[in-house]
């Protein structure tokens, strides 16, 4: 049976480099925070090994930014995050979890400060925005929320910092994980990113000029050449492997910030002032109930995935496979799960049950490392 065609509209944006990515043969698109996002370029197997051996550039210009300017901009920052803001400083990021009042996600953006009152969320598929503004209007706040018209090229792999220096100088090297600077392009300023959703390392570079976007995918294409640069986008092969959650999949509504595992980027014990990090303070008191894990799935690869499969153990449900792909590098399926705590001892024995039958599982560590965890 053919997998249906997705009618594209308004409603479901186009980018800046839409008409560069389909040149280049994108096969299939997925729709994140209403615009597209190419998911598959040669094949998703050929696509993966290509990440993990060359680089490649990704239009991601569906990390949608909320920016916060204004003298509230700081308060508003801190509120919508369970994350401690206090130490991101000018050209630094941060892995922000925003929560409701009982602690059940909303996001989980990467927050970035350029300037003492301005803030960008650069966000995940959901509608933050909306969520800024109201409690900026409702608190009365003196801040300005709205969405840039900013489109974040990404360049993702091993020998991205190579093909980043040809772009935009040595400078780009002195870059270091999670903080960013403004570099010049033909004489307008790019903030410069060293962040990227995968686990191959790269950049993310912050485009507000269309004309300007489309030079510089035309030039990065030009510069990678010799590193065997190919188009790409976001994995499934290599983000699961690398344990990247997707918000929506893996993580969605009915889940808490300390059920998806993101404690260490929610700051309990911090004097600040959060919503919902009362409700996360006291769910980490009572103890949770579930959590994400890694799941191997024993036998030959496991069917394409739509919606979650029952994860069992004994005659009772215990959870759910969120995420589950065949991985050629490890030659095993690999998956994500959201499973009941009392199952998460590593090599814990469960069921997955598949689209075609029943499946023989175990638990084991997020990255997935190739060991055998029994």
């Amino acid at each position: 049976m053919n997998a249906p065609l997705l009618s594209v509209s308004r409603r479901t944006r186009s980018t800046p480099f839409s008409g560069r990515v389909e040149a280049a043969g994108v096969r299939a698109y997925t729709v994140y925070n209403h615009m597209l996002l190419p998911t598959t370029f040669r094949g998703v197997e050929e696509d993966y090994l290509h990440l993990r051996r060359a680089v490649q550039v990704w239009d991601v210009s569906c990390e949608r930014q909320v920016e916060l300017v204004g003298p509230d901009a700081a308060r508003l920052a801190q509120l919508l995050t369970v994350r401690d803001l206090r130490s991101l400083t000018i050209g630094r990021c941060a892995y922000a979890p925003i929560v409701d009042d009982d602690g059940l996600l909303i996001n989980d953006p990467i927050a970035l400060r350029l300037a003492e009152d301005r803030y960008w969320f650069s966000i995940a598929d959901s509608d933050v925005a909306l969520w800024a503004a109201g409690n900026a209007r409702g608190l009365g706040l003196n801040v300005s929320v709205r969405e840039p018209d900013v489109w974040p090229l990404a360049i993702q792999g091993p020998e991205a910092e190579d093909v980043a220096a040809l772009v935009f100088g040595d400078v780009v090297r002195t870059i270091k994980f999670f903080r960013f600077a403004e570099l010049s392009f033909h004489g307008h300023s790019l903030i410069v990113a060293r962040t990227g959703w995968s686990a191959q390392g790269g950049f993310e570079i912050y485009v507000d000029d269309a004309e300007v976007g489309a030079a510089l995918l035309d030039e990065i294409m030009i510069a990678g050449a010799p590193f065997d640069i190919g188009p790409g986008c976001p994995n499934q092969i290599e983000r699961i492997e690398a344990g990247l959650l997707s918000y929506g999949n893996d993580i969605t509504r009915a889940d808490t910030a300390l059920e998806a595992g993101l404690g260490n980027y929610c700051s309990l014990d911090a004097p600040i002032e959060a919503i919902g990090i009362d409700a996360l303070r006291r769910e980490r008191t009572a103890g949770i109930t579930k959590r994400v894990c890694g799941l191997l799935i024993d036998g030959e690869r496991v069917p394409a995935q739509r919606d979650p499969w029952m994860v069992s153990a004994g005659s009772g449900s215990v959870g759910i496979v969120t995420s589950a792909i065949w991985s050629p590098r490890l030659l095993t399926n690999v998956a994500l799960a959201m499973v009941n705590v009392e199952h998460l001892t590593i090599g814990t024995e469960l069921v997955v049950t598949a689209p075609d039958g029943d499946r023989s599982a175990h638990v084991t560590n997020v990255p997935f490392d190739g060991a055998v965890q029994r």
